[in-house]
């Protein structure tokens, strides 16, 4: 499927970007522009049922073929949060970026612990901006007006295509390219339990003190301390 892009920069290194469920290129406002100022070409993708995208068929193979598909191999730089994170975990052997980041990524959402269901995705998808902004409490007001647009805009029937990796463990055995890990400090997805076992596999682990699962917008500088090395 043909996915819509958004491209910052003009450099002669070239950075992916790939965001997490619900969202859209719009939720790297902050982040494309800086690592362009950085000298990177960036581009940031709209999933499949996301933004611009197409609409069809939703599985987590699926949303990594379209990345392989649409994004440029061996880039730069890769970062994925969230469903990003898994899609990209799903592409890179394919995609092979230099480096990889995955933000937050839903490599392990546990439903009987947390509560998270794609039922309770999907209902999102009629959230007020007022819950949102009580939701996030730290991001800046134009991050909540483009939650609500791009809520507006996405398929929730994506979240339901996702069921079969709900509740099952979707780590990978290893980092095929150097990657990091970033937790947030109040992640859903990990405890720090998890962090010896990523490190066994060859993945830098790095958390982000005090945001929430959307690093980028809850604490952007934060974020990109937190990729110091990798940038």
């Amino acid at each position: 499927m043909q996915l819509n892009t958004r491209t910052w920069g003009e450099g002669d290194r070239v950075a992916l970007l790939i965001h997490g469920i619900m969202a859209d290129h719009r939720t790297w406002r902050k982040v494309g522009p800086a690592l362009a100022e950085r000298g990177y070409r960036v581009i940031a993708v709209d999933l499949r049922g996301h933004g611009a995208s197409g609409r069809g068929e939703y599985t987590a193979e699926l949303f990594a073929d379209d990345l392989v598909e649409n994004l440029p191999a061996e880039a730069e730089l890769a970062i994925g949060h969230s469903l990003g994170g898994l899609s990209l975990s799903l592409a890179v052997e394919r995609l092979r970026p230099a480096r990889a980041v995955y933000s937050d990524p839903a490599w392990n959402v546990n439903t009987q612990d947390s509560g998270v269901s794609p039922e309770l995705f999907a209902q999102f998808k009629s959230v007020s901006r007022e819950m949102i902004a009580d939701l996030n409490p730290r991001w800046e007001a134009e991050d909540v007006d483009i939650e609500v647009e791009t809520l507006r805009l996405w398929d929730e029937n994506s979240a339901i295509g996702l069921a079969p990796v709900f509740g099952t463990d979707q780590v990978p055995a290893k980092a095929v390219v150097p990657s990091l890990v970033q937790f947030a400090d109040a992640s859903f997805l990990f405890d720090a339990a998890e962090v010896a076992r990523l490190e066994a596999r060859g993945f830098e682990v790095r958390t982000v003190r005090g945001a929430g699962h959307t690093i980028h917008r809850d604490d952007f500088e934060g974020f990109m301390a937190s990729l110091d090395g990798w940038i």
